[in-house]
């Protein structure tokens, strides 16, 4: 469903104008802003459906919009995809913890960055829809939340209490990309005390449990986890 309408946010005009065509040629409702200030009034004032953001922009930084939105009630819904150099590792772990939904880096394929924009912009709507089933079903991977079952294939899986939560923590929105602190607060609560590497034992022995269907949780190197979409 196209007619979402997108902000974009980039100081680089050359940017802004791919953004822009690539985008509006695909049916969105596109506005484009060059600061950061700028990006904060528009989303007040427009609402989007999504947030195209760049890191790096003169006077208040992608980081800190990120930071300022998901921080106001009013705003906090938006979804961000944030739009990063080529290597910067810190500030895409930095826009994911800070609640970006997403990230593309620089320089990008526009089948890509149109990819993640409408993957992003669907599961906005499930979730206004409710459709966040007590079932869970990736491929042949089935998880019942209610009563804390995994099956594959229709053949239980044991799993410890630890690596459900993890396995449902990351099924509850295949596609975006978890660092392993979001994954400790988001599994434990934010005064668990736990290292970041025992987040990766976690989902080694998931892997291992799943068999078949483990390689449905991937690495994406230099930031985390998440589950296949």
């Amino acid at each position: 469903m196209a007619n979402e309408r997108i902000l974009v946010v980039d100081d680089e005009e050359d940017i802004l104008e791919l953004l822009q065509y690539v985008l509006a040629k695909n049916g969105y409702k596109i506005t484009c802003v060059a600061t950061g200030e700028d990006a904060l009034a528009t989303a007040r004032a427009m609402l989007p459906d999504l947030i195209l953001l760049d890191v790096m922009l003169p006077g208040v930084d992608g980081l800190d919009v990120c930071k300022v939105l998901k921080n106001n009630p009013k705003t906090a819904h938006i979804p961000v995809i944030m739009l990063t150099a080529k290597g910067e590792e810190a500030d895409i772990i930095t826009g994911l913890e800070l609640g970006a939904d997403d990230y593309v880096t620089k320089p990008f394929s526009p089948r890509v960055l149109l990819a993640r924009v409408r993957a992003v912009l669907r599961k906005g709507r499930r979730e206004v829809a409710g459709e966040l089933s007590t079932t869970l079903k990736i491929g042949e991977l089935i998880i019942n939340v209610d009563r804390h079952e995994v099956y594959i294939n229709g053949t239980p899986i044991e799993l410890t209490h630890t690596e459900f939560q993890v396995l449902f923590f990351l099924a509850s929105r295949p596609g975006r990309v978890y660092s392993r602190y979001q994954i400790i607060d988001g599994v434990r609560g934010e005064d668990y005390s736990v290292t970041d590497r025992s987040v990766d034992v976690q989902i080694a022995g998931l892997r291992k449990k799943l068999g078949s269907c483990g390689h449905y949780i991937e690495t994406v190197r230099g930031v985390g986890y998440r589950v296949k979409d």
